[in-house]
């Protein structure tokens, strides 16, 4: 690998989402946009509510969209920065500080990191584990309301904290899946800060928003006031369970019922007139449902209106009513299920903010597809986005010539302490039957070392030999 290739800091994100799983691939162009490479998804079929419940179905669809992923892009994916949701996600607000006895010298980011590795150790319930330490505010010999205390002398150093906490196992599972797919884990997020790197602004983050990010089987909230993250929570309800409302409600197939709602579903039943009906095809020649389109929306009203109420109840416990913690920027709404029809002005009718739905192009380059810019790619936007941060070579191109592959290089060692190697034999014997005539023509008589091995040793011998002339 060449030093330009190693410079060119590729990063791939991993959304494990309980609908759909998601590689994706990208860099940084020329003028700080992320450029998408590539983009592989997958069925989700282990995992529920965020959390892995079936490790080999998981894997297959990782590995699945990992492989289409390095297909559209041509590139080899290394390692990924992983998503982690789940209803066992929670966090809490902590305060710690560190007396310097250095206190000649001014702060530097060793100090922040002593601090940050200090609240690390803090004890949890049985079975829990932090997952981020994100500091919010310093506080210097008294002195608060400091951002950035770098560079600033003081003895005592002190800073209230934004710790998110998550289920040990949950975690580990997740990070199990990832390598046994065949790649490592270069990080994990969590993935309503994923989406919010994703879809805000600066100045909205600045100004006070909650980012409602509606999946498939979660919804997560972040909300952030003066530019620092104040309050996270996972709801573990999503649009899976509006789906399985339209299958209870209308007897229909989960097929059916998740095509309904993507293509006539709507957050709003005034919307729908009485005589708006669907015909939805019967099982195996049975007659076909008549649906009314205003019955579907209110099945989807009375679901969405959970959902919502449940993250207002979340919004109101970080202090949004406080005037000094109001949320300006209002709300933000992303996900699979910001698409839902008339959703916004829904979410607007219940909690009396501003709302916007979240388009991931914040941050991407010009020429990004459509699809990608779609909020259901909200999280894997993000993702990619950290692992950006994290500066690794996630992933490295596949170099692209018209030689015989180097697959089948091992051959020089060996064929009892490789069994694999005879299998690549095997496997590129198509590729190279013709080279290997031309050899078969033009050797001499086999030497007497030669002809006490066996016909297969001696093939592999001479294709050996002509491998290395054509080198």
């Amino acid at each position: 690998m060449n030093t330009m290739e190693n410079r060119e800091n590729i990063a791939v994100g991993l959304d494990i989402g309980t609908t759909k799983i998601v590689a994706m691939i990208g860099k940084k162009n020329e003028y700080g946009k992320l450029e998408i490479l590539g983009l592989g998804k997958a069925k989700s079929l282990g995992v529920a509510r965020g959390v892995v419940n079936n490790i080999t179905q998981t894997i297959q669809s990782i590995q699945q969209a990992v492989s289409e992923a390095e297909e559209n892009s041509g590139y080899r994916i290394n390692d990924v920065v992983v998503g982690i949701a789940g209803q066992h996600i929670r966090s809490i607000q902590h305060s710690d500080y560190i007396s310097r006895t250095n206190y000649e010298e001014v702060i530097s980011e060793k100090d922040i990191q002593q601090l940050i590795e200090q609240v690390n150790k803090l004890a949890m319930l049985p079975g829990e584990e932090i997952i981020h330490v994100l500091p919010q505010e310093y506080k210097i010999d008294g002195q608060s309301e400091i951002k950035e205390p770098v560079g600033m002398y003081g003895r005592r150093l002190e800073a209230s904290f934004h710790v998110v906490v998550g289920q040990a196992l949950s975690i580990r599972n997740v990070g199990r899946c990832v390598q046994s797919s065949g790649i490592e884990l270069s990080g994990i997020n969590l993935e309503p800060l994923a989406s919010a790197d994703a879809v805000l602004s600066q100045e909205e983050k600045e100004a006070g928003v909650a980012l409602i990010d509606i999946g498939g089987g979660t919804t997560d909230l972040a909300i952030f006031k003066d530019g620092i993250i104040r309050h996270t929570a996972v709801v573990p309800f999503g649009g899976n369970v509006i789906t399985e409302d339209i299958k209870e409600g209308c007897s229909i197939i989960e097929k059916q019922a998740e095509l309904l709602k993507v293509k006539f579903g709507s957050a709003w039943p005034g919307e729908n007139k009485d005589n708006e009906i669907v015909s939805i095809p019967g099982l195996r020649g049975r007659e076909p449902k008549e649906i009314s389109l205003k019955n579907l929306s209110k099945i989807i009203h009375a679901r969405v209106v959970e959902i919502i109420e449940q993250v207002y109840t979340e919004i109101k416990t970080y202090g949004h009513e406080d005037p000094r913690k109001k949320l300006i920027a209002g709300i933000v709404l992303t996900g699979g299920g910001a698409q839902l029809k008339h959703i916004k002005q829904l979410v607007e009718y219940i909690t009396g903010m501003d709302t916007r739905i979240g388009y991931p192009n914040e941050h991407l380059a010009g020429n990004s597809s459509e699809e990608i810019s779609s909020p259901l790619y909200a999280t894997a936007v993000g993702l990619v986005m950290k692992s950006i941060d994290n500066r690794t070579q996630s992933a490295y191109k596949l170099e692209v010539s018209n030689k015989v592959p180097v697959k089948t290089k091992p051959i020089a060692r060996p064929i009892m302490e490789e069994p694999s190697v005879i299998e690549d034999v095997k496997n590129e014997s198509e590729a190279i039957q013709e080279p290997v005539k031309e050899i078969k023509e033009s050797t001499d008589v086999p030497s007497q070392e030669d002809t006490g091995k066996n016909f297969f040793d001696k093939w592999v011998d001479k294709v050996k030999d002509f491998l290395d002339k054509a080198e």
